[in-house]
């Protein structure tokens, strides 16, 4: 019991190394199985099945073929690929090159690429078929430093290089960006040390779960959350089952395939993937710890996955936090909990690791129950925004990050998150709130957004769950005793602009009703 006390109170954790992780994992469980639900384009020789072992063969044959295409330790190399496992695969061999992989978003335009590339020293990029025609327009990169994967995998290699002495616990070792709902995005730089106590707040919940079962997960591959993640889950040796399509029927498939014990989305997908468990619970039978980051989830998505489940007692983990600073506060949801929950309550921070407290604007903390300014303490924050670090250091306050969300703290210690404080819409105390109310009264939508309407008023905007019709009864006797807010414009769910993790780009939102509006 004393030593659980002291690892709580003064926890240790190792630096990550990516590669030197990656190839850990495969020698101390080597025939561990990988499934895909179709080949990855860098990587065609791995198929849909492949090993640990395997796929640490594959990693540093390319990161021998990285290092003989010039790539020297400490550079900065860009990928931007199609969206799926081998984005991951190519920054562990970017990282046995002694490289620092910037991890950018296929959905970014060449003129936001031209800016964020801009800000490195003279980068190299990867990219394949998916991005190819993207990058003819990006000037920022020399055309002899922009390499096609697809092509350099084709290249023989013979026997493998030694791989690149690793940078220091805390010089930069891996670039990923923020989400860009309000600009162009921001590249934050992690360290080895920061990566490692993210990963040793994720193998704190994966210590509680049984490695024997699969691990499912569709997550975007160029966020932090994804890197931590896979690092954790191999370290406990984890089954894994890679979700690059999240089309319903593909997931229906593959869930009656693979029955994983463990299943990781982002919350927008959660909830376009409820309308399989309407049509067969079955679906999602086996899955007994459900874990969703990233954004916001309203409770009768939670509920579907937890009823569906065969399970005696599923979990349902909401983690809230941020790429700056990890993961941060955590609640445990079961069936019986949920009944009793408000979805703003989103729980505590992780001992020894990670705390919150809600401020006033002169960085004063509030009493308990009164809203603030949410700040947070994180012991794997992040290092800086790459060549903009006056602007990483306005939201710092010595130990402290502000969040730029508004939220307080309950009487029994709980965080309640209210909104983006970019996101304030007059008259209405949450937007998340708002939004969580009417997607759990009104089983017909699978979306529904707040913003700021051309006229300056509350602006919802949703989206019907498909096959189903919007049912203008049932929305307004849902309403009616709401603040007042224009009438709802009703999208379709992939007309809704999104970043990589499928969040809801609301400052695109907004202008792209403004423009509608004013032609």
């Amino acid at each position: 019991m004393k030593s659980l006390i002291k690892g709580l109170v003064s926890p240790s954790s190792s630096p990550l190394y990516l590669h030197q992780n990656f190839r850990g994992s495969a020698r101390a469980a080597p025939a561990t199985p990988i499934h895909f639900d179709k080949p990855l384009n860098a990587f065609p020789g791995l198929g849909t099945h492949t090993t640990y072992a395997d796929a640490a063969e594959a990693v540093a044959e390319l990161g021998t073929r990285f290092m003989r295409a010039g790539i020297a330790r400490g550079e900065h190399v860009v990928v931007f690929k199609s969206t799926s496992f081998d984005s991951y695969l190519t920054a562990v061999a970017l990282s046995y090159a002694g490289a620092v992989p910037v991890m950018i978003s296929p959905h970014l335009k060449a003129d936001t690429l031209n800016v964020m590339a801009g800000r490195l020293a003279d980068p190299w990029l990867v990219y394949d078929h998916a991005t190819a025609e993207e990058v003819t327009r990006i000037e920022a990169v020399r055309t002899g430093r922009k390499l096609d994967l697809v092509e350099l995998q084709q290249q023989p290699v013979g026997e493998v290089d030694r791989p690149a002495e690793p940078r220091g616990v805390d010089d930069i070792a891996y670039m990923t960006h923020t989400s860009g709902t309000t600009g162009i995005p921001k590249l934050i730089a992690h360290s080895p040390k920061s990566m490692g106590w993210r990963v040793t707040w994720q193998r704190r919940i994966l210590s509680l779960v049984d490695n024997n079962g699969i691990a499912a997960f569709h997550i975007s591959p160029v966020h932090s959350r994804f890197n931590i993640g896979i690092a954790s889950l191999m370290s406990f040796g984890f089954p894994m089952l890679v979700i690059a399509d999240p089309a319903p029927d593909n997931v229906a498939a593959l869930m009656r395939k693979y029955r994983p014990l463990t299943l990781e989305t982002h919350p927008n997908h959660f909830m376009r993937w409820a309308e399989l468990v309407d049509r067969d619970p079955d679906v999602f039978s086996s899955v007994r710890f459900l874990h969703s980051t990233f954004d916001a989830i309203n409770k009768a998505t939670m509920q579907a996955f937890l009823r569906a489940s065969r399970h005696r007692f599923p979990v349902f983990l909401q983690v809230y936090g941020q790429s700056e600073c990890g993961p941060m506060v955590m609640r445990a949801h079961t069936r019986q909990t949920l009944r009793f929950t408000n979805m703003r309550s989103v729980g505590i921070g992780m001992p020894g690791l990670t705390r919150v407290r809600v401020v006033d604007e002169t960085g004063r903390p509030v009493r308990r129950g009164k809203q603030g300014e949410i700040e947070m303490f994180s012991r794997g924050r992040a290092i800086t925004y790459y060549d903009e670090d006056e602007r990483f250091q306005r939201n710092v306050r010595g130990r402290w990050w502000n969040s730029g969300d508004l939220g307080k703290i309950s009487w029994t210690g709980s965080l309640w998150l209210q909104d983006r404080q970019v996101d304030v819409n007059e008259g209405i105390q949450s937007n998340l709130e708002l939004e969580d109310v009417i997607l759990d009264a009104l089983p017909f939508l699978n979306e529904v957004v707040f913003v700021r309407g051309a006229d300056g008023g509350p602006q919802p905007v949703v989206s019907v769950v498909e096959g189903k019709e919007f049912d203008w009864d049932s929305w307004w006797k849902c309403v009616a005793d709401m603040p007042r807010f224009n009438r709802p414009v009703v999208l379709s769910y992939d007309d809704f602009p999104r970043t990589a993790t499928a969040k809801v780009q609301r400052r695109q939102l907004e202008q792209m009703l403004h423009e509608d509006g004013a032609r």
